[in-house]
């Protein structure tokens, strides 16, 4: 036989042998878990990090979000505070005032004849008891005030 063939028992022999290095290392190695204290530690940190600052960002977005309310409200009564200002600024020009009192309270200018034309559809409405017919504005304003009076 060549010397470096071996039999089949010494091979055998030396893979058990070599297996059993292998067991040996093995168990004397400290199999590592893959959860450490520090990486337990750390995780715990983090959680109650979590825990700690949802309620504040929670807060934080909730009143950023009232901040852009209020911006869009001040600004909206900043457009409705310039509408006013021109409409007061209108209401200085005589010849406006004029032309909203011919218009809301048909008034006329001197020498001219003023035409009301009737087609009869309010009478009609009115005495058929209606709800639809609607009383003019100045029948509600003076009712209001004697509603006010009455108080």
């Amino acid at each position: 036989m060549p010397a470096d063939r071996f039999s089949t028992a010494t091979r055998l022999k030396a893979l058990g042998e070599q297996a059993a290095a292998r067991v040996y290392r093995a168990k004397r190695r400290p199999r590592r878990n893959r959860l450490t204290g520090r990486a337990a530690l750390l995780a715990l940190v983090m959680c109650s990090l979590v825990v700690a600052l949802a309620y504040p960002i929670r807060q934080y977005i909730s009143q950023r979000s009232d901040i852009a309310d209020q911006r869009r409200k001040a600004q909206d009564a900043g457009a409705e505070l310039n509408r006013l200002r021109d409409e007061k600024a209108r209401w200085q020009d005589p010849e406006f005032v004029r032309q909203q009192a011919r218009r809301h309270l048909h008034y006329v200018m001197p020498g001219e004849t003023a035409y009301t034309v009737q087609d009869g559809s309010g009478v009609r409405a009115a005495q058929k008891g209606s709800a639809a017919a609607q009383p003019p504005w100045y029948e509600k304003l003076w009712d209001g005030v004697d509603a006010a009076d009455r108080r």
